[in-house]
Protein backbone atom coordinates (compact mmCIF):
# COMPACT_ATOMS: atom_id res chain seq x y z
CA UNK A 1 0.00 0.00 0.00
CA UNK A 2 1.45 2.94 -1.21
CA UNK A 3 1.05 5.92 1.80
CA UNK A 4 2.66 9.21 0.81
CA UNK A 5 2.24 12.97 2.59
CA UNK A 6 2.63 16.51 1.57
CA UNK A 7 2.46 19.55 3.28
CA UNK A 8 1.02 22.41 1.28
CA UNK A 9 1.32 25.69 2.42
CA UNK A 10 -2.29 26.66 2.36
CA UNK A 11 -5.23 26.07 4.40
CA UNK A 12 -7.55 22.87 3.91
CA UNK A 13 -10.28 25.17 2.40
CA UNK A 14 -8.00 26.01 -0.47
CA UNK A 15 -6.75 22.55 -0.88
CA UNK A 16 -10.17 21.08 -1.06
CA UNK A 17 -11.12 23.79 -3.77
CA UNK A 18 -9.12 22.22 -6.08
CA UNK A 19 -9.78 19.14 -5.17
CA UNK A 20 -13.60 19.43 -5.85
CA UNK A 21 -12.90 20.66 -9.07
CA UNK A 22 -13.51 18.41 -11.78
CA UNK A 23 -11.84 20.82 -14.20
CA UNK A 24 -8.65 20.67 -12.38
CA UNK A 25 -7.92 16.86 -12.61
CA UNK A 26 -5.41 16.66 -15.01
CA UNK A 27 -3.50 19.39 -13.38
CA UNK A 28 -2.48 17.47 -10.34
CA UNK A 29 -2.98 13.94 -11.23
CA UNK A 30 -0.45 13.07 -12.68
CA UNK A 31 -0.97 11.08 -16.50
CA UNK A 32 -4.57 12.30 -17.65
CA UNK A 33 -4.21 14.84 -20.62
CA UNK A 34 -7.82 15.42 -20.78
CA UNK A 35 -10.63 15.06 -18.49
CA UNK A 36 -14.49 15.24 -18.47
CA UNK A 37 -17.35 15.07 -15.59
CA UNK A 38 -19.79 12.05 -17.20
CA UNK A 39 -22.14 12.74 -14.41
CA UNK A 40 -23.11 13.87 -10.70
CA UNK A 41 -21.77 16.83 -8.68
CA UNK A 42 -18.38 16.47 -8.50
CA UNK A 43 -17.29 15.09 -5.53
CA UNK A 44 -19.97 13.50 -4.17
CA UNK A 45 -20.00 10.10 -3.95
CA UNK A 46 -21.07 8.28 -7.23
CA UNK A 47 -19.53 11.11 -9.01
CA UNK A 48 -17.83 10.41 -12.00
CA UNK A 49 -14.72 11.93 -14.74
CA UNK A 50 -13.72 10.61 -17.85
CA UNK A 51 -10.32 11.18 -18.46
CA UNK A 52 -6.99 10.23 -21.65
CA UNK A 53 -3.69 9.11 -20.33
CA UNK A 54 -1.38 9.07 -23.31
CA UNK A 55 2.14 7.60 -23.74
CA UNK A 56 3.45 8.50 -27.14
CA UNK A 57 1.41 7.09 -29.85
CA UNK A 58 -1.10 5.20 -27.21
CA UNK A 59 -4.10 6.61 -25.14
CA UNK A 60 -5.80 4.86 -22.52
CA UNK A 61 -9.37 5.86 -21.42
CA UNK A 62 -10.39 5.68 -17.88
CA UNK A 63 -13.03 6.76 -15.57
CA UNK A 64 -12.54 7.61 -11.59
CA UNK A 65 -15.96 7.16 -9.49
CA UNK A 66 -15.78 9.11 -6.17
CA UNK A 67 -16.53 6.22 -3.53
CA UNK A 68 -16.34 8.38 -0.02
CA UNK A 69 -16.32 11.64 0.51
CA UNK A 70 -16.47 14.39 3.94
CA UNK A 71 -16.58 17.37 2.57
CA UNK A 72 -12.98 19.90 3.20
CA UNK A 73 -11.20 16.36 4.76
CA UNK A 74 -11.89 13.27 2.90
CA UNK A 75 -12.23 11.76 -0.91
CA UNK A 76 -11.62 8.45 -1.80
CA UNK A 77 -12.04 7.65 -5.55
CA UNK A 78 -11.43 4.43 -7.41
CA UNK A 79 -9.54 5.10 -10.81
CA UNK A 80 -10.56 2.42 -13.16
CA UNK A 81 -8.57 1.76 -16.33
CA UNK A 82 -10.45 -2.03 -18.05
CA UNK A 83 -7.53 -3.62 -18.93
CA UNK A 84 -5.36 -2.62 -15.88
CA UNK A 85 -8.68 -2.87 -13.11
CA UNK A 86 -9.32 -0.81 -10.84
CA UNK A 87 -7.75 1.37 -7.89
CA UNK A 88 -8.43 2.95 -4.25
CA UNK A 89 -7.00 6.23 -3.96
CA UNK A 90 -7.77 8.11 -0.74
CA UNK A 91 -7.04 11.87 0.37
CA UNK A 92 -6.76 13.08 3.66
CA UNK A 93 -6.52 16.93 4.48
CA UNK A 94 -5.35 17.29 8.07
CA UNK A 95 -4.86 20.52 9.48
CA UNK A 96 -1.26 21.91 9.87
CA UNK A 97 -1.15 25.17 11.39
CA UNK A 98 -2.26 27.28 9.05
CA UNK A 99 -1.47 24.86 6.32
CA UNK A 100 -2.68 21.34 5.16
CA UNK A 101 -0.98 17.73 5.84
CA UNK A 102 -2.17 15.40 2.08
CA UNK A 103 -2.10 12.05 3.01
CA UNK A 104 -2.53 10.30 -0.10
CA UNK A 105 -3.26 6.19 0.32
CA UNK A 106 -3.11 4.08 -2.92
CA UNK A 107 -3.53 0.15 -3.64
CA UNK A 108 -4.85 -1.78 -6.47
CA UNK A 109 -8.25 -3.33 -5.93
CA UNK A 110 -9.05 -5.58 -8.69
CA UNK A 111 -7.43 -6.72 -11.87
CA UNK A 112 -4.13 -7.15 -13.51
CA UNK A 113 -2.87 -4.48 -11.23
CA UNK A 114 -3.29 -6.35 -8.18
CA UNK A 115 -2.42 -9.30 -9.39
CA UNK A 116 1.05 -8.06 -10.65
CA UNK A 117 1.60 -5.92 -7.37
CA UNK A 118 4.66 -6.28 -5.81
CA UNK A 119 7.56 -3.74 -4.23
CA UNK A 120 8.42 -2.63 -7.58
CA UNK A 121 5.07 -1.69 -8.18
CA UNK A 122 5.01 0.03 -5.26
CA UNK A 123 8.03 2.23 -5.39
CA UNK A 124 6.85 2.94 -8.83
CA UNK A 125 3.46 4.48 -7.01
CA UNK A 126 5.71 6.43 -4.41
CA UNK A 127 7.35 8.04 -7.79
CA UNK A 128 3.43 8.65 -9.39
CA UNK A 129 2.37 10.11 -5.59
CA UNK A 130 5.66 12.20 -4.93
CA UNK A 131 4.73 14.17 -8.36
CA UNK A 132 1.26 13.89 -8.00
CA UNK A 133 1.10 15.58 -4.31
CA UNK A 134 3.72 17.93 -5.55
CA UNK A 135 1.71 19.24 -8.67
CA UNK A 136 -1.29 19.40 -6.34
CA UNK A 137 0.69 21.66 -3.99
CA UNK A 138 1.15 24.02 -7.11
CA UNK A 139 -2.01 24.25 -8.06
CA UNK A 140 -3.52 25.28 -5.14
CA UNK A 141 -0.93 27.44 -4.31
CA UNK A 142 -1.16 29.10 -7.61
CA UNK A 143 -5.17 29.04 -7.47
CA UNK A 144 -5.01 30.83 -3.91
CA UNK A 145 -2.56 33.46 -5.23
CA UNK A 146 -4.75 34.20 -8.40
CA UNK A 147 -7.85 34.87 -5.87
CA UNK A 148 -5.67 36.86 -3.80
CA UNK A 149 -4.32 39.07 -6.83
CA UNK A 150 -8.09 39.76 -8.02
Amino acid sequence: MAVRNQLIRRPPQAVWTVLADPNAYGEWVVGPSESTPLDGAWPGVGARLRYTVRLGPWSLDGVTTVRHTEPGTELELEASFRALGTARIFLQLRPWGEETLVVCDEHPLRGIGGTLHNPAAEALLQLRHRGMLARLAKAVERRQDEVLHA
